[in-house]
C-alpha cells in the first residue's frame, strides 16, 4: 500500500510504540493514588507535560492539559471558554470560520442554541479567512475567536499571531486548532499569541485516543467533562498515562522530522502536483501551494466523481481520501470545498492527497502513473454517484 492519506491519520512511529508497551509495563500506577506506585506515575506525568510544554513553548508546564484526542479538544475550549467569558464578564458571541473542522464548528452551533451568536466567517479562494469580515465581526460582546492554524482538506494556513492581535485588542479570547500542524509547522503559543490550542497524538505519528488541549494561564475556562478533577479540574477521567507518554515521543519525534526533514516533505509533494499536471490534463490544485502545510494536496480532476476515483486507487494499493475521514460517508462535496467557492462537481472530483515522512519519490511516480491511467479510463464512462 501506497499511504497518501496521512492527514487521517500517521503510522506509528517505532521509538513511540516502544515508549507505549514501556511505559505500560512499567507506569501502571494512578497518578491520582497517594502511594508509591501512585507517586511514581504522577512524577512521569508531570515530567511529559512539562517536555510536550517546551516543544509548545508555553509558560508553565501546568497550561499543558492532556485529553482523548482533537475532537474532545476542541469541544472542551470552545465550550468551556465561552461559557466562562459568558459568567466573567457577559460576552456571548463566538466567531470562527467556513472552513473548521466539525470539531469546532458543531460546539459553535451548539453554543448558538444555548442562546449565544455564533459568527461563521468566510474565506476566500486560497481558504484564508476573510479578516475585513473578522473585524466587522468582533466586538466588546466577543467572547472567543476559534480559527484552525491548518486546514485538514486543503492544508490552507491561517495568520493565526494576527487574528489573535485584533481579538485580544476587543478583550476576546482565541482557540486554534493546530491538529494538523504539528509535525508539519512550528507549533509555538507564545508566537501565535492564543489562549488556546488543541493537538491529536495520532496526527503525529502518535497513538490513537490521546491529544492535548493548551490553556494559557489566567484564560477563563469551564470544565465541561464532569465526575473527577484530574488535570487540576480541568478534565475529568483517570489519566491514560500510557498514551500521554507515547504521545510526549511522538511530539518529540515529529518535531525532530520536521526540523530534519520538512524540506524533501514539501518537495515530494510539489513533485506529486508536478507530475500529475504533467501526465493528467484536466488536473488542477485547489487552494494556494504559498500558504499550504507542506505536505498537503488538494487536486481536482475535471470529469472524473472523486468516489470512483478513490474505489480504483485503492484497488490498485494507493490510499488518499475526498477530505476528513470524519465525513468520509458524505457523498456531496464537504463544506470546505464548497466554502472555497467550487462547484459540486468541482468539489465532487476532488482528491487530497497527503503525505508523511515514509514517503519516497519513487512511490510519487508510482502514483501519477498510475492516475494518467485510471483517470482517462473514468474519464471515458459515465459520471454516476
Amino acid at each position: 500500500m501506497i499511504n497518501f492519506d496521512q492527514n487521517a491519520t500517521t503510522p506509528v512511529d517505532e521509538e513511540v510504540l516502544q515508549e507505549l508497551i514501556r511505559a505500560t509495563r512499567e507506569l501502571d500506577g494512578n497518578s491520582s493514588s497517594g502511594h508509591a506506585l501512585g507517586a511514581k506515575a504522577g512524577k512521569y506525568l508531570r515530567q511529559c507535560r512539562e517536555r510536550v510544554a517546551k516543544i509548545l513553548n508555553a509558560s508553565d508546564a501546568d497550561e499543558i492539559v492532556f485529553t482523548s484526542g482533537g475532537t474532545e479538544s476542541d469541544n472542551a475550549a470552545v465550550r468551556g471558554i465561552a461559557y466562562a467569558m459568558r459568567a466573567e464578564s457577559g460576552r456571548d458571541e463566538v466567531v470562527t470560520s467556513a472552513i473548521e473542522h466539525r470539531a469546532v464548528l458543531a460546539p459553535c452551533d451548539w453554543l448558538a442554541q444555548q442562546g449565544f451568536k455564533s459568527t461563521v466567517l468566510p474565506v476566500d479562494a486560497n481558504g484564508v479567512v476573510d479578516m475585513s469580515a473578522l473585524r466587522d465581526a468582533l466586538g466588546p460582546k466577543t467572547a472567543l475567536v476559534s480559527i484552525m492554524l491548518a486546514n485538514n482538506e486543503i492544508g490552507t494556513i491561517q495568520p493565526i499571531a494576527e487574528i489573535s492581535k485584533l481579538a485580544h485588542e476587543i478583550g476576546a479570547k482565541v482557540h486554534t486548532d493546530a491538529v494538523q500542524a504539528a509535525g508539519k509547522l512550528p507549533v509555538d503559543v507564545n508566537a501565535l499569541g492564543v489562549d488556546s490550542l488543541s493537538l491529536s497524538a495520532h496526527k503525529f505519528y502518535g497513538p490513537k485516543g490521546v491529544g492535548v488541549l493548551y490553556i494559557r494561564k489566567g484564560t477563563p475556562y469551564e470544565c465541561f467533562m464532569l465526575g473527577g478533577t484530574h488535570e487540576g479540574g480541568r478534565r475529568a477521567g483517570t489519566v491514560p498515562l500510557p498514551q500521554i507518554a507515547a504521545l510526549t515521543k511522538a511530539l518529540e519525534v515529529s518535531e525532530e522530522k520536521r526540523l530534519k526533514h520538512g524540506k524533501e516533505l514539501r518537495a515530494l509533494r510539489d513533485q506529486l502536483i508536478a507530475e500529475l499536471q504533467a501526465k493528467v490534463p484536466g488536473t488542477h490544485v485547489n487552494g494556494s501551494l504559498d500558504t499550504c502545510t507542506p505536505n498537503t494536496a488538494s487536486i481536482r480532476f475535471d470529469g472524473v466523481y472523486g468516489g470512483h476515483l478513490l474505489r480504483r486507487m485503492d484497488e490498485e494499493g494507493i490510499l488518499a481520501s475526498a477530505g476528513s475521514a470524519c465525513m468520509w460517508e458524505i457523498t456531496k462535496p464537504s463544506h470546505v470545498l464548497t466554502a472555497l467557492g467550487l462547484s459540486d462537481e468541482q468539489g465532487g472530483g476532488t482528491i487530497r492527497f497527503s503525505l508523511g515522512y515514509s514517503n519516497t519519490a519513487a512511490e510519487v511516480t508510482e502514483v501519477a502513473d498510475k492516475l494518467a491511467r485510471l483517470v482517462p479510463e473514468l474519464r471515458a464512462q459515465p459520471i454516476e454517484k
